[in-house]
């Protein structure tokens, strides 16, 4: 159950934009309401949210060091100089490197891509694969999703006659890398108008102006932005303004002509058939190609979704699903043991921040355990592990703390870290894990916020069941595609009661399928809360309930309906 709900009250000059919105558009106030909340304030902008338009994306020149980048490159292709393609082993990382190599290997085949190896060589630009790019006579290296704190392995690839494109998202030290061009839009003395763009985003705009420069049709770049939606969604940046229409139209072309790597992964994923949304890439999609460098090599994830041929497709993204479901049996194991390490060591409960060190936890699924450690205990999490004789480890925040900050006042114990507000990357001496666990919890103790220490749910509007039409519906379909900065509404509904066939289901009886009337109107609304069934009796007994719930669709036997997706419920006695 969430300890609390937050209400979201508009002003009375918001109001006024409400019910002027309202009216313009002719939809319902509660509809002109969340788009208030959204920051729209007029017509023009509420059209420009409905209908994203591929023309509104920013000039990619706007991008500090864009000029040298396209130059460089530009002049690597002209002088037939081999240029390495080198990505990040995520699921951003992995897009990017093949959104970037597909688009090039139509013009140009003097190029290959490069994944490190997670295990071997860790995070980031390598020294085994600069060497790589030595041995192969590579002269140029584009660095996608990585690079940005990298100087010193860039100083040294500029030893050996290697320049370096970095496209990175990653907040920067104070020292950039000594690069040809640093593109990201994060860097201090960057005037790009948006600053959250994924990975493959930042590659996505290099190829944007690679494109105009050379008088490269734009088609040529927007059907590759089924890989762009991928990286947005799995890397779970804001999907607000430019990350807004790259989704959209991502979006489309997964849904109506994508590429043959993300065709397969599709069916794979059980997704064939169906129109795909931000959830199924986030559930289902990212974290199998994220299998692939979790479990073995990523360069797999990349032959993948480069693939031309739909056979080798097939049998790629097959194997890639096997490694899925060896992850979840390690990450399911690896999250009991260190939920016993927690429950038997009394600290923890009076700490406001979790570090779990164990040396044999596989390397590749600490970041999901610390995911869903951090939502047990709703504490900014890290879990490390040993590699290569170092404490490794993934951190994951809760919502509104700011990790990389924590992570960085530490930084005098750390080999490296990496990443931004909610998730990082780090690795220390295994000698310092203890006093970094000491110094990561002394910041979060002196800076998270009372609010930010039990979990909430911010409700956007309260509805009656009358409010919920057909009409209602299609209209808040169109307020997606939804993510951080533009989270599918919440509401609440207050004094519902059950209409008969509320029950029980699962195989434990653990879930509560719901059939649910209100007292302002005959609409019944069927619903599911998942894990919820110690309401049941309270249900059963003809008590009313307050409950909070998104809008799905469900379709059965081909019979399309709306359904509450219950997020919380609050009982309510007859007699209050």
């Amino acid at each position: 159950m969430i300890n609390k709900w937050i209400y979201s009250e508009l002003t009375d000059e918001q109001n006024e934009i409400k019910n002027k919105l309202a009216n313009e558009l002719s939809i319902s106030p509660i509809l002109a309401q969340l788009l208030v909340q959204r920051g729209i304030s007029n017509f023009d902008e509420a059209r420009a949210f409905f209908r994203p338009d591929i023309g509104d994306l920013h000039d990619p020149f706007l991008m500090k060091d864009m000029d040298k980048a396209v130059e460089r490159l530009t002049r690597a292709m002209r002088n037939n100089e081999k240029i390495l393609i080198y990505g990040d082993y995520d699921v951003d990382g992995t897009t990017s490197v093949s959104l970037v190599y597909r688009f090039l290997i139509e013009f140009y085949s003097n190029l290959d891509f490069y994944i490190p190896d997670r295990y071997n060589e860790g995070y980031g630009i390598s020294t085994r694969g600069i060497d790589f790019a030595s041995e192969n006579n590579f002269k140029l290296i584009v660095a996608l999703d990585c690079g940005i704190k990298s100087a010193d392995k860039v100083q040294y690839a500029t030893s050996l006659g290697i320049d370096f494109i970095i496209c990175d998202h990653h907040n920067p030290d104070d020292e950039l890398p000594p690069a040809v061009a640093v593109l990201d839009p994060k860097r201090e003395d960057c005037e790009y108008p948006y600053k959250h763009l994924s990975g493959c985003g930042v590659g996505f705009k290099l190829m944007q102006a690679f494109a105009s420069v050379n008088n490269i049709d734009f088609g040529n770049l927007s059907k590759l932005l089924d890989l762009v939606a991928l990286s947005i969604a799995s890397d779970i940046v804001p999907i607000t303004g430019e990350n807004r229409i790259l989704t959209a139209y991502g979006l489309k072309q997964i849904n109506s002509e994508p590429s043959t790597g993300v065709k397969a992964i599709i069916e794979v994923s059980g997704l064939k058939d169906r129109e795909i949304d931000i959830s199924d890439i986030v559930f289902k999609i990212g974290p199998r190609i994220n299998a692939s460098g979790r479990m073995k090599l990523a360069t797999e994830a990349v032959e993948l979704l480069v693939a031309r041929d739909y056979k080798f497709a097939h049998k790629r993204s097959s194997t890639i699903n096997i490694y899925n479901n060896d992850r979840k049996g390690l990450d399911k194991n690896i999250t009991e043991e260190a939920i016993s390490l927690i429950q038997n060591d009394e600290s923890f409960a009076n700490r406001k921040s979790i570090v779990v060190y164990k040396p044999d936890w596989h390397k590749g699924v600490i970041g999901i355990v610390a995911s869903r450690l951090s939502e047990e205990y709703y504490k900014p999490t890290i879990v490390l592990t040993e590699s290569n004789g170092l404490a490794s480890g993934s951190a994951r925040s809760v919502s509104g703390f700011d990790l990389y900050k924590a992570v960085e006042s530490c930084k005098d114990l750390l080999e490296n870290f990496g990443g931004h507000m909610f998730a990082a990357g780090l690795t220390m001496k295994i000698e310092n894990v203890e006093e970094f666990s000491r110094c990561f919890e002394e910041y979060v103790a002196a800076n998270i916020l009372e609010e930010q220490t039990y979990p909430q749910l911010e409700i956007d509007a309260v509805l009656e069941f009358k409010d919920i039409t057909p009409k209602f519906f299609r209209v808040l379909k169109q307020f997606g595609p939804f993510g951080p900065g533009n989270m599918k509404p919440i509401f609440e509904s207050k004094n519902v009661f059950d209409y008969g066939n509320s029950r029980l289901v699962g195989k434990e009886q653990e879930h509560l399928k719901l059939e649910l009337i209100d007292n302002s109107s005959e609409n019944v609304m069927n619903g599911i809360a998942f894990r919820m069934h110690e309401f049941n009796d309270h249900l059963k007994a003809l008590n009313p309930l307050d409950i909070c719930y998104t809008l799905e669709e469900n379709t059965f036997n081909n019979n399309t309906t709306i359904q509450l997706m219950i997020r919380d419920i609050k009982k309510v006695e007859k007699d209050s």
